[in-house]
């Protein structure tokens, strides 16, 4: 039976940048048409190359179906094909090319529909209106696009979400009056709240805050904190994902820290991989069942933006090689096949192109470079691969471990999210504060014990403050001493600042004024728990401590890694910093460091 199809033009006042990230969000898109969840089920085949196949049931008829790898050029163009086993059709072909106009400011897309009917059943529905009807709704999600890429409508694409009912309505208006009762809401409650009701499930099977606070134009932190404290009331709910390193897809999920399992194996890339708290275990949200129970199953399994980081996936015929015209920003890029197998890493500069991408029997290497704006591809081998091209930055909306267990309020409301007794977390990067009392000792017999303990704790208040206020968390308290953690160096450093700027207001309320030494590292470490909260060890931590002993007082001690960071040598730009040398105890070799003086 030969196949039919048809292509929709569509025409927008607004830039492909804008355009194509809501026509390209293939699970937005298709939920917002309508079209049924189906479930997914991954086999892995003798050639190492896994196979995946979908099946629903549309009113009395059963659909199976092999999906084809997608195919996509980020910004340009992308093909999603069908193969199906049961079911009126046997192939279905969705294809979307998004192109330029004259000037850059605005944009036309050609979307074409191809089907081969199997049956006569396929060949009914084909000829009674399946392309008009298919058009219909489609150009109105077009217009939708439109309007939402010029401000126009708070959602990309018309949705009607299911009304809650009244005792729905009721319980949600509880707990937002009880999240705003916390130190967390910031005035903000109301508005998850009417997000969770009215957004589509795209938006919602996994929450995010980072993407959410940069969707409202708010700070970061006071939106984690807004989910987190919405968990603890019941508006939401949590889940760690164990993210695959390959294809950052989660292939394992708990409820709790201590179910975090030691490692899990991907389908897709067939491969075992570990856990690490900054690189692949991510806090993700949900509603809870109570105000918003989500369906099961998926609206699309694979589409450019359910991995956006991923620029280009482009299958390549065994033996040939390709070109395709992307303009890739520049940064660091993973070449791979989604096939299992090697992968290699490779910067692209300013102005630059990227590599040729050659892909072997067991290995991927960049040959020479292209012309800025293309994308060559080779497959030397004796079978079809699919290439893909993907930007390192995919963790900019990841809630990772290691940023939301080094947040005040994260440890306040979930002190029982703990490791297992005995286990540990690698963590690739981790910032330690390290504070102490001058003379300390010298304090309690010039004030006595009671009066040096008000006043220790007033301190201990004070440092704490300052550390939730830059992002980070008091870990313990040592005697007199501070240890707070921080997922980025530059917030590590802004709070050693911020102490001693603030110092002098302090003791300007206290019997006796302190004088507060400081120390900064980072570097690698592992997380336990130990006295029933996370804490972190190793020689990072060592160090920390270390360089803390060397402040004099109303100085901020940093070790060469902090101070070399670029976010940190911004920060210090106009403020003193002396470079000197000295033996701390358990490390062998002389340290460089840095003295900050205000």
């Amino acid at each position: 039976m030969e196949t039919q199809s048809q292509t929709f033009h569509w025409r927008f006042q607004n830039p492909p940048e804008k355009i194509w990230p809501l026509l390209a969000d293939t699970v937005r898109f298709n939920e917002a048409a309508g079209l049924p969840r189906y479930e997914v089920t991954e086999t892995l085949q003798d050639d190492g190359t896994v196979r995946f196949e979908g099946a629903a049931k549309i009113g009395p008829v059963n659909l199976a179906w092999r999906e084809v790898p997608t195919n996509w050029v980020t910004g340009h163009w992308f093909e999603h094909r069908r193969e199906f086993k049961t079911g009126p059709l046997k192939d279905m072909t969705a294809s979307l090319v998004v192109t330029a106009e004259e000037g850059g400011k605005a944009c036309h897309a050609d979307y074409t529909l191809s089907a081969t009917p199997a049956s006569l059943l396929g060949r009914l529905i084909l000829k009674a209106g399946f392309f008009s009807n298919t058009a219909k709704t489609f150009a109105r999600l077009a217009v939708d696009a439109d309007r939402f890429a010029a401000g126009a409508s708070p959602f990309p694409f018309t949705f009607k979400a299911p009304p809650p009912t009244p005792a729905t309505r009721e319980l949600v208006t509880e707990l937002i009056a009880r999240i705003e009762a916390g130190p967390h809401g910031h005035g903000l409650a109301e508005r998850l709240a009417d997000h969770l009701l009215s957004a589509q499930e795209a938006d919602l099977v996994h929450l995010r805050p980072l993407a959410l606070a940069r969707d409202w134009a708010e700070d970061e932190r006071l939106v984690i904190e807004l989910c987190l404290e919405s968990v603890r009331a019941g508006l939401l709910t949590m889940r760690w994902d164990l993210l695959c390193p390959r294809c950052r897809v989660p292939k394992a999920a708990v409820e709790a820290l201590d179910g975090l399992p030691q490692g899990a194996h991907c389908d897709t890339c067939n491969i075992d991989y570990g856990r690490d708290f900054s690189r692949n275990v991510e806090l993700s949200f949900a509603p809870a069942p109570a105000v918003r129970p989500l369906g099961a199953g998926e609206h699309c399994l694979f589409g450019p933006m359910s991995t956006p980081h991923v620029w280009v996936q482009r299958t390549v015929e065994a033996g040939a090689g390709l070109s395709e015209v992307c303009d890739l920003p520049p940064g660091r890029y993973v070449l791979r096949t989604l096939e299992a197998g090697p992968d290699c890493e490779v910067e692209v500069a300013e102005g630059g192109g990227l590599p040729e991408v050659l892909i072997a029997e067991d290995s991927v290497t960049p040959g020479p470079a292209a012309d800025p704006g293309q994308v060559v591809l080779r497959n030397d081998t004796s079978r079809p691969r699919t290439v893909i091209v993907e930007e390192l930055r995919w963790v900019r909306d990841a809630l990772t471990a290691d940023r939301v267990t080094a947040m005040q309020a994260f440890r306040d409301l979930f002190s029982d999210q703990v490791l297992r007794p005995g286990d540990e977390v690698s963590v690739s990067r981790i910032a330690l504060l390290f504070t102490d009392l001058r003379r300390s000792t010298d304090l309690y017999g010039r004030i006595g014990d009671a009066a040096a303990y008000h006043l220790v704790r007033d301190h201990f208040a004070f440092i704490g403050a300052i550390v939730r206020r830059h992002n980070g968390a008091v870990v313990k308290t040592i005697g007199d001493a501070v240890m707070a953690a921080f997922a980025a160096p530059a917030d590590a450093v802004e709070a050693g600042l911020a102490v001693q700027r603030e110092v002098a207001a302090f003791n300007a309320g206290e019997q006796v004024p302190v004088a507060i030494k400081l120390g900064v590292h980072e570097g690698p470490c592992i997380a336990v728990t130990l006295n029933g909260r996370l804490d972190y060890f190793g020689t990072t931590v060592n160090m920390a401590a270390r360089l803390q002993g060397k402040s004099e007082g109303g100085d901020l001690v940093l070790s060469e890694a902090v101070a070399g960071d670029l976010p940190v040598v911004r920060l210090l730009d106009g403020i003193s910093c002396v470079r000197e040398t000295t033996s701390l105890k358990g490390f062998d070799a002389p340290v460089d460091f840095c003295r900050v003086r205000l």
